[in-house]
């Protein structure tokens, strides 16, 4: 289970990009920006399994699900919390219907749902990193005001009662764009993006904004992170903080509007 993110990563499921991941009718409805190589992409993404593996982090893989493909971004569909996992419900039409194929996954692992976003509210899990009692959650494009407060309550019953609240910028995507945990008590951060104590108790490293991986990393271990490798600012401000940093070519998940942590949903911290 997933109680804070900042404490790293010992089980994460994946799926890998297959023909659904290319199979774009039109790009710009499914949020790419770019039609992806599949062989580098695939590449890609053995990297990062590669990585993780050899990190201890257990990888279960799924197959595509026919007719999307974000479903390679397996973050965004479902939350799991430390009680167990929270059906969300996407913002984005073309994804509905992730949330139940995970879901499914999980259940079948014995995952308890603990809770659900109903309509008119949405939610993405882009937009939520838990930090132990504390929950960083975007209103963005994609999670909106009646989902944030489905969520707060569904959070409030799992104990985590510190629910901070943050407009991400119309650049990022999700907050998970422009923040990361790094360690269990230390966030890194683009400059400028969030309201004044939002980080109140954090160690903050800030970083100056560029694209919409700005601050997309994920933790390994306390002060261990993956970074994507064009995001060179990230990653010499991460290291003059004394994080070590492993880069990796993410370029065709990029392309899809995903960063690093985008391609993995939690399932157990360290």
């Amino acid at each position: 289970m997933v109680r804070n993110e900042g404490t790293g990563l010992r089980r994460a499921l994946v799926c890998r990009p297959g023909r659904e991941y290319v199979s774009l009718d039109d790009p710009q409805r499914h949020n790419f920006l770019d039609l992806p190589d599949l062989a580098l992409a695939q590449a890609q993404h053995d990297a990062l399994t590669r990585t993780l593996r050899e990190h201890r982090v257990a990888i279960t893989s799924l197959p595509e699900l026919p007719g999307h493909p974000n479903s390679v971004f397996t973050r965004d569909p479902i939350l799991v919390t430390g009680e167990g996992y929270v059906h969300l419900r996407m913002g984005l039409s073309t994804r509905r219907g992730e949330e139940a194929w995970l879901a499914r996954h999980l259940e079948d692992e014995g995952f308890p749902c603990v809770g659900r976003i109903e309509p008119p509210g949405t939610v993405e899990g882009g937009d939520v990193i838990l930090a132990g009692r504390v929950a960083f959650v975007g209103h963005s494009g994609r999670t909106n005001e009646e989902g944030i407060r489905q969520l707060r309550r569904i959070l409030s019953h799992l104990g985590v009662h510190d629910v901070r609240v943050a407009p991400v910028p119309d650049r990022y995507l999700h907050i998970g764009g422009a923040m990361s945990m790094v360690a269990p008590d230390r966030v890194v951060a683009c400059s400028g993006r969030f309201p004044r104590d939002f980080f109140s108790g954090f160690d903050v490293i800030w970083v100056a904004r560029t694209r919409a991986t700005g601050a997309n990393v994920i933790c390994l271990a306390p002060n261990r992170v993956i970074a994507e490798a064009a995001e060179t600012s990230l990653i010499q401000t991460l290291e003059d903080h004394r994080v070590t940093v492993i880069p990796l070519d993410l370029s065709e998940f990029v392309k899809g509007g995903g960063g690093p942590t985008c391609l993995i949903q939690p399932l157990q911290n360290a």
